[in-house]
């Protein structure tokens, strides 16, 4: 099978990205994912989506990690999939579209998507770190010694030490300014370091309100890849949580399966 796909970036954070209108993809297909996705062998990517066909919405999201497992919401994938959405003239300046965790609306500004995140009415606290679910679980702890720090190593103890196998995302933080915080993020599926993580930032910036370090409702996040803003409302939890940054294309291609 040729297959045409087109490769996106936001903050870093890239996806190989299939138009599957008419169904074609094979779903199931763990070990095609996990190749597309593959840095030596395939395209190369942290994610794999499929944009498809929905008949309340403008269109729908199916993630998967570079594993090759269906995963839960990636925040950054669902900016680069409004940007793609556009490109293929699907919608124009707003949107929403139905995901694994419900429902998202995104709208264009300035050459940025500000993506609609999950409403979150709890934050847990663990031993010297905060948890909470942006759309996927987060883990989110404040080290000193971010630059320095072994993101794979430690992540990796507690995404498994603390959280077991279904695992969580492991978020390192450090205030930097009053309302900015730098991260570096250990994504689970991908079991490793990346470059950006949406959800995480999102889950960053909402923790470290929550923790009174900051008392901004529009927080800058610094991820490896660039920089973020997670903008919000709090009352008894927060709510019209937003996404905000840059989702370019890099390129397009095909290959063969």
């Amino acid at each position: 099978m040729k297959l045409t796909f087109y490769k996106y970036q936001g903050t870093g954070n890239d996806f190989v990205i299939i138009d599957n209108r008419e169904l074609f993809f094979p779903k199931e297909n763990i070990k095609l994912v996990s190749f597309l996705c593959d840095r030596r062998f395939g395209v190369g990517a942290d994610g794999l989506i499929l944009l498809e066909n929905d008949s309340q919405f403008d269109f729908k999201m199916v993630y998967y990690n570079s594993d090759g497992n269906p995963s839960t919401m990636c925040g950054n994938g669902g900016r680069c999939l409004v940007a793609f959405a556009n490109h293929l003239g699907i919608i124009d300046i707003e949107t929403s579209f139905v995901a694994v965790d419900g429902i998202h609306k995104a709208i264009f500004s300035n050459d940025e998507i500000s993506l609609q995140m999950n409403d979150v009415a709890e934050i847990k606290m663990k031993p010297n770190a905060y948890y909470l679910n942006t759309g996927s679980p987060h883990h989110v702890q404040l080290v000193e010694n971010l630059k320095q720090l072994n993101v794979k190593k430690e992540g990796a103890k507690l995404r498994y030490g603390l959280y077991g196998a279904s695992g969580s995302n492991i978020n390192f933080v450090t205030q930097q300014e009053d309302n900015s915080f730098a991260v570096r993020t250990y994504e689970r599926g991908v079991e490793d370091e990346t470059l950006s993580c949406g959800t995480g930032v999102t889950a960053v910036a909402l923790a470290m309100h929550y923790s009174g370090l900051t008392k901004q409702n529009e927080i800058v996040i610094q991820t490896e890849g660039g920089t973020l803003k997670v903008r919000f409302n709090y009352e008894n939890g927060y709510q019209k949580v937003q996404l905000i940054g840059p989702a370019l294309l890099v390129y397009k291609g095909e290959i063969e399966c």
